[in-house]
């Protein structure tokens, strides 16, 4: 199978126009082109994880953090990253990472943090902003349904748990065709008056341009009218960290005790507690200090997240209890989300989930 079957997939879900402006997601060493034969899969790269995908002949080693995050100005092993690189390139290993944009999506890595936890009626907790755009177009009524079905099918459409979502309407629409041009209706040289319809939808912008090629495809005018709009609506389907509630209500310390257990934690650090059971969870797998105030506001009882600093738990005051339960420990789970959803769509290519715990920290 060539990376960008794999690739185009992954990219399919977690958009690489999601990762953050900081992030460095996708293909990292290896031509799309490339035929491999068995994929590792795992949360870092490490010397470790490069020799587990040698013993068992995978060429390709995808994970969840990427290998080259920093800028690279030489390649002379003067560090990890050098002599990772250097060691993957000669042994023919393609290196594929999902981060940051696996992070932003409802079914990537706090997704499945929040399954692992069980809580329900959940939603992104800070929602992208700037990623939506409205397109409208304007055809014959003849070509209404099936203009209105391609841009929707090609992706558009979209609203919170709702699909094919759109809107039209009725008018008139006026052109007269030039010297040279062979128009679907009308004659040249003459103005031309066609009963029309408007439809309207919602597409997120990274996807605008193939949703106008898929109206493009099947309008039949030879000069199609439409508009591209910006919005400031948020993207409530994409965005950083999670929240949603308890089945039941907890006790804290044996909600917290829960978690310690589900995350297999040698420990975890917390601030002070809520004198109220615990309901409504916020979350966001690896560093998450950034969602602080905004778990805060929308009610969280308890914010589960990783890499706080001291002055981290002075805040609330009881309010919301912080809870750093690890950074590997709160994405760990991404190995096998990614295993899962790999083999359903490629179930006879061979996906291996790395056996090695690559966290760093330990704790005497």
């Amino acid at each position: 199978m060539q990376i960008k079957q794999i690739s185009q997939y992954l990219e399919s879900l977690a958009p690489l126009a999601l990762q953050e402006s900081y992030d460095n997601s996708g293909l990292l060493i290896g031509k799309a082109e490339k035929v491999v034969h068995k994929a590792l899969i795992g949360l870092d790269v490490t010397h470790e994880v490069m020799d587990e995908a040698l013993l068992n002949g995978c060429d390709l080693i995808i994970t969840h953090h990427p290998l080259i995050f920093k800028k690279l100005k030489r390649l002379n092993g003067g560090n990890l990253v050098e002599d990772l690189v250097i060691k993957a390139i000669k042994n023919d290993i393609a290196l594929y990472a999902i981060h940051t944009n696996f992070d932003n999506v409802t079914m990537g890595v706090n997704g499945r943090l929040a399954e692992i936890i069980g809580l329900k009626q959940t939603k992104v907790l800070s929602a992208k902003a700037n990623l939506l755009k409205k397109i409208v177009v304007f055809c014959p009524k003849s070509h209404t349904e099936k203009v209105r079905q391609a841009m929707l099918d090609a992706g558009a459409g979209h609203i919170g748990n709702y699909s094919h979502c759109s809107f039209g309407t009725a008018g008139t629409g006026s052109f007269k065709a030039l010297e040279g041009t062979h128009p679907y209706v009308g004659k040249p040289g003459k103005v031309h008056f066609e009963e029309e319809d408007r439809i309207e939808t919602i597409v997120p912008a990274f996807l605008a341009q193939t949703v106008i090629a898929a109206m493009l495809q099947v309008h039949p005018y030879e000069e199609v009218a439409y508009d591209l709009y910006p919005l400031e609506n948020d993207y409530t389907q994409t965005g950083a960290g999670m929240i949603g509630e308890l089945p039941e209500d907890e006790e804290i310390n044996t909600f917290l005790l829960r978690i310690k257990h589900l995350l297999g934690a040698a420990a975890i650090r917390h601030g002070k507690l809520i004198n109220r059971p615990v309901k409504r969870v916020a979350i966001c797998g690896g560093s998450g200090s950034f969602l602080m105030d905004m778990a805060n506001r929308q009610g969280a009882d308890v914010f589960i997240t990783a890499d706080l600093k001291y002055h981290d738990f002075f805040r609330f005051g009881g309010r919301m209890t912080l809870v750093d339960a690890g950074h590997y420990e709160t994405e760990q789970f991404t190995k096998d989300l990614l295993v899962d959803i790999l083999s359903k769509k490629f179930p006879t290519f061979a996906f291996q989930k790395s056996i090695l715990n690559t966290n760093p920290i330990s704790f005497l």
